[in-house]
């Protein structure tokens, strides 16, 4: 790796680092603000250090919490990275929960519902029934995009809520687990399990890495991934140099619903091993701040991923030290989100200049009825 690579790396990696160290030191603030302050601890200081010193032990202070954070953070870095390929075609997949949930639903369906297979056969079948279940769902909204320019972002928040309606159904009714009073299906059968690499810490956590090079590799190494980044950069210009427009918005968002599906399908397969009714809150919108802090590249979304798994990871730790709640974890997530969007913020306070390299970012959505 040259100098200037990693320059570039660097500048890449400069704002989304300040606007964590920005929401880090807002949510200080508040948690500051929530405890004692005046009680000759430091001013309240001591209190916040408290606070954080809790949330990095619960995240990564041990085996086991590292154990933990990598498993809370595997189906964000599968949601992040649907949400990231969508961006990179110009589009904002807002549905990324409603595929992971038909992800889940699908593949708990045939982990429970098919029997007498071996693992080998079972496993596979499984999480590629996450993943159909996922690409359908995704690539409604974007053949609705490419044919009649309805925008992606009202029409997957409408499919989140349909998605949401068919799991009521189906663990309320037909998939109910008659043993138990809660709205979930059986366990899946163990074959269609993740195997386990250490106790606490199954396989998805490998097939998340490979997940993110795999789409790398497609984004950067392939002729689809450069159409679909060139559609995402300006779709009159690809569409004038011959490239098939609405063919790689259906694609885009279909490959984007099949990693969000890949997520469901993993988190029943290697944890739940089951679908319950709202396992998935907070994952697809959660996953839309990873992918803008990563800059919708496959590494800085992995890098958010462990992030925001490990807020996730350290909250108990940290709430068990301060009695703070644990939902102190939401507001400094909201503020990142907040700091990552609001760019220009950022560039204000920390007196960053804009570069040439800031132009080659991803559009983030085309304007309304645009294809």
């Amino acid at each position: 790796m040259n100098a200037q690579t990693v320059r570039k790396l660097g500048r890449a990696a400069l704002l989304p680092l300040l606007s964590i160290f920005t929401a880090l030191l807002v949510g200080g603030v508040i948690i500051w603000l929530s405890g004692p302050k005046f009680n000759g601890d430091w001013f309240g200081i001591k209190f916040v250090l408290d606070g954080y010193g809790g949330l990095f032990l619960g995240a990564f202070g041990t085996q086991k919490a590292i154990i933990g954070t990598l498993v809370r953070a595997t189906p964000y870095i599968f949601a992040g990275l649907a949400v990231a390929l969508a961006f990179r075609c110009g589009l904002f997949n807002i549905g990324a929960e409603g595929q992971l949930t038909m992800g889940a639903l699908l593949a708990a369906g045939v982990g429970f519902g098919v029997k007498g297979m071996p693992l080998i056969i079972h496993l596979p079948l499984t999480l590629l029934a996450g993943m159909l279940g996922g690409f359908v769902w995704g690539m409604i909204p974007g053949f609705l995009k490419a044919r009649t320019g309805a925008h992606e972002v009202i029409t997957t928040i409408m499919l989140n809520y349909i998605a949401a309606q068919i799991s009521g159904y189906l663990l309320n009714g037909p998939w109910k687990d008659p043993t138990n009073v809660t709205a979930q299906t059986p366990k899946i059968a163990e074959s269609a399990r993740l195997p386990a690499l250490l106790p606490g810490l199954h396989w998805g956590v490998v097939l998340a890495f490979l997940a993110a090079i795999a789409v790398w590799y497609f984004l950067w190494k392939t002729t689809w991934g450069f159409e679909i980044r060139t559609v995402g950069a300006n779709s009159s210009a690809a569409k004038y140099a011959g490239i098939n427009v609405s063919r790689n918005i259906v694609l885009a968002m279909g490959l984007s619903g099949l990693l969000a599906g890949l997520a469901g399908a993993v988190q029943v397969a290697g944890v739940n091993y089951r679908s319950t009714l709202g396992f998935n809150v907070g994952y697809g919108f959660d996953s839309i701040a990873i992918a803008l802090l990563g800059r919708n590249t496959a590494l800085g979304v992995v890098l958010s991923s462990l992030l925001f798994g490990g807020l996730r990871n350290g909250a108990t730790i940290m709430q068990f030290r301060t009695q703070i709640s644990s939902d102190i974890i939401s507001v400094i997530q909201a503020l990142i989100l907040i700091f990552v969007a609001a760019e220009q913020i950022i560039r204000w306070i920390y007196r960053v200049p804009a570069t040439p390299d800031d132009a080659g970012q991803a559009t983030l959505s085309k304007g309304w009825g645009k294809s």
